[in-house]
């Protein structure tokens, strides 16, 4: 008994994820699903706004997820608006109905930015480093790393 194994050529990043290949429906829908998101947060409330994703689209229901049952309440109340909303968006003129999810959603965030400072007597050492080494990169980084100092910002 033999295992034949299928032969596939490398595809190209471009051709998979352009409409032709394998990835294409994935990546439409995403953009589509991208731009139901801008679009309903640009015709919501500010305050509601930050709380409500879109989830999914599928056989003619969108499905929006909140982080907090207080905002499923309100998203139940503007079901009407918020379908009137979507299908002014021509890629959703065919939405019948929206399902709506609680889960707690963390966003991606950017980590906070932490300035970090050399001590002066840390400065010095690597100076100190950096003149005696013969190595032109070495040299160079070692001078480098040593003005961030604040004496030196």
């Amino acid at each position: 008994m033999s295992i034949k194994a299928k032969r596939f050529r490398a595809q190209s990043i471009h051709h998979l994820i352009d409409g032709s290949g394998e990835l294409g429906s994935v990546v439409r829908m995403a953009t589509l699903l991208q731009k139901a998101q801008q679009h309903l947060r640009a015709g919501l409330p500010t305050e509601i706004a930050e709380h409500v994703y879109v989830g999914g689209y599928r056989e003619g229901a969108l499905t929006l997820i909140t982080d907090g049952a207080v905002w499923l309440t309100w998203l139940r109340y503007e079901r009407q608006r918020l379908l009137k909303l979507l299908r002014q968006l021509p890629e959703f003129e065919a939405v019948l109905t929206l399902n709506f999810k609680v889960r707690p959603v963390h966003p991606l965030k950017a980590p906070a930015y932490q300035p970090r400072a050399l001590s002066s007597e840390a400065a010095h050492h690597l100076k100190t480093c950096a003149d005696d080494t013969t190595d032109p990169k070495l040299k160079k980084a070692l001078t480098r790393l040593a003005s961030h100092t604040p004496d030196n910002a």
